[in-house]
């Protein structure tokens, strides 16, 4: 039997659902691997138990392609953990603010500060948020405006980059669905080809400069920033501004080189390697990637940890120890990456993705997939959010329903990632978005509502996207969603000129 029917649906929802009810993405991709696997073997509990560890969760573990992946995040954790305490983040940004003179220029350098800080889009928020805080106060720009900056220069540039920690769990989901669908394409070819196609992402980094630009504000924003230049004051009366988490504010003796010569190490390593295995005129096979990928960071953090005692910033067993505990931190994504790998096998065995094609196949046109991927990534992912566990069920089933529907598949894939971006970047309960708030000093609430409207013009765009490039399948349509967004910020700034003369003119 291809698959079990309706039942085949019962996992990925319930794993949904937990993920929104219980915000816990282990708890809500165990629960929907355990049931899916009691009801493969008949309802038997304890033979349920005894094949969800033997044969879901043991053999993801022992798999090399796998490990290889656990290994390279480890890595990746490490590193990210002594760059973020290093003060190098600190040092670079308070750099910067020497030439901020305009109210343009300090969003625009928050927004240039956040794209540097790519390798960590949690780090994003409390490196940059603190540095430029004071400088948006003197030149009386909002908090919730440098909260809106900071948030759409975490996840929404994360997700773009193949070699961070984001690009490798992608591309784990992907590498899955497509050995069990036969693709012959690398995952991180894929991803790459991907990349044109993340229309909310894109967007979402590109409406900063042109809001600075244009001085385009609307919705609860505009009020923010009347209320910043008109009485000065930072919070409305009734906000109440999250305390600043703890952060690396040891900077003493930091320098700006521990940010750009660790990451030029990282990037000659990483591109000498791939060069050598015949990058970009050849394809470079996943494993040789990971490879170079894992030996990059290693010599960038060995470079950024002499850094550090070099200058003093950290003693030699300090530096360990940070180096560990950001290893430490890994054991969540590596155990959440795990539990999508499993998850994805029992939707497999149960002909989940089958069911959903045979349903679908001659009702709906596979052009209009990509958007309907795109709305269910977004409401999942702004209900629960969470962008990585919407990643890890919806891609098992997007990938299969792409090839079966014969809809674009790298435009579906695109669509899922779009999505999960979506809720990450404005759902209340997401952790960049609650360290964006932390970060830039701003009302919790007060951030949300301010960078809601701005999410939902790019989603719309993006959701025009999806359909034209569902009907083409070219990488180009990415040029109308930004030629799109530069019409719609112009025609709303003329707008509010508009608006703005009329009342003076009262």
């Amino acid at each position: 039997m291809e698959h079990m029917g309706f039942l085949s649906l019962i996992p990925p929802i319930l794993a949904v659902v937990l993920a929104i009810a219980t915000r816990n993405v282990i708890i809500s991709l165990f629960s929907g691997v355990y049931i899916g696997v009691l009801m493969l073997v008949g309802g038997k509990p304890l033979e349920a138990t005894m094949t969800t560890i033997g044969d879901f969760l043991f053999p993801q573990l022992t798999d090399s392609y796998n490990a290889a992946v656990l290994v390279l995040l480890f890595f990746i954790g490490g590193f990210v953990a002594l760059m973020e305490k290093s003060g190098g983040g600190m040092a670079l940004a308070e750099k910067s603010t020497k030439l901020i003179n305009s109210r343009a220029k300090a969003q625009l350098s928050a927004w240039i500060g956040g794209i540097i800080i790519f390798f960590s889009d949690l780090g994003t928020p409390l490196i940059v948020g603190p540095v430029f805080e004071k400088v948006f106060d003197k030149l009386k720009v909002s908090r919730e405006k440098l909260a809106w900056i900071i948030d759409s220069t975490s996840s929404p540039v994360a997700v773009l980059i193949p070699f961070i920690g984001w690009g490798v769990y992608i591309m784990g989901l992907m590498k899955t669905e497509f050995d069990a669908l036969n693709i012959t394409t690398s995952e991180f070819s894929a991803f790459v080809q991907v990349i044109p196609f993340q229309f909310y992402a894109i967007l979402a980094v590109l409406m900063v400069p042109l809001v600075a630009f244009t001085k385009l504000d609307f919705g609860p924003m505009a009020k923010a920033e009347q209320r910043v230049q008109t009485t000065g004051e930072l919070y409305w009366s009734t906000s109440s501004p999250l305390r600043r988490a703890e952060q690396s504010t040891e900077t003493k003796n930091s320098r700006a080189i521990m940010v750009w010569l660790p990451l030029l190490v990282l990037f000659v390593t990483l591109f000498g390697l791939l060069i050598s295995f015949g990058f970009p005129v050849e394809p470079v096979a996943g494993g040789d990637f990971r490879i170079a990928l894992s030996t990059a960071y290693l010599f960038a953090a060995l470079t950024l940890g002499l850094l550090m005692i070099g200058f003093k910033v950290k003693k030699f067993g300090e530096v360990m120890d940070i180096y560990t505990s950001g290893m430490q931190k890994m054991v969540y994504v590596s155990t959440t990456l795990v539990l999508a790998w499993a998850l994805g096998k029992v939707i497999g065995e149960m002909g989940t993705a089958a069911y959903i094609v045979e349903l679908l196949k001659g009702n709906v046109p596979g052009f209009i997939i990509p958007a309907i991927l795109f709305l269910v990534g977004c409401g999942m992912s702004i209900a629960s959010g969470t962008s990585w566990g919407t990643f890890a069920i919806m891609l098992p089933i997007a990938i299969p329903m792409a090839v079966g529907l014969d809809a674009p598949l790298l435009v579906c894939i695109g669509a899922v990632l779009s999505g999960g971006i979506f809720g990450d970047h404005c759902s209340p309960i997401s952790d960049t978005t609650i360290l964006s708030s932390t970060g830039a000093g701003a009302d919790h609430i007060d951030h949300v509502k301010t960078q809601v409207p701005y999410a939902l013009l790019n989603a719309f765009i993006a959701l025009i996207g999806f359909v034209v490039a569902g009907i083409t399948g070219s990488a180009f349509t990415v040029i109308l969603t930004v030629v799109l967004l530069v019409g719609a910020v112009f025609l709303l700034s003329k707008f509010q000129n508009k608006k703005v003369n009329s009342s003076l003119n009262v």
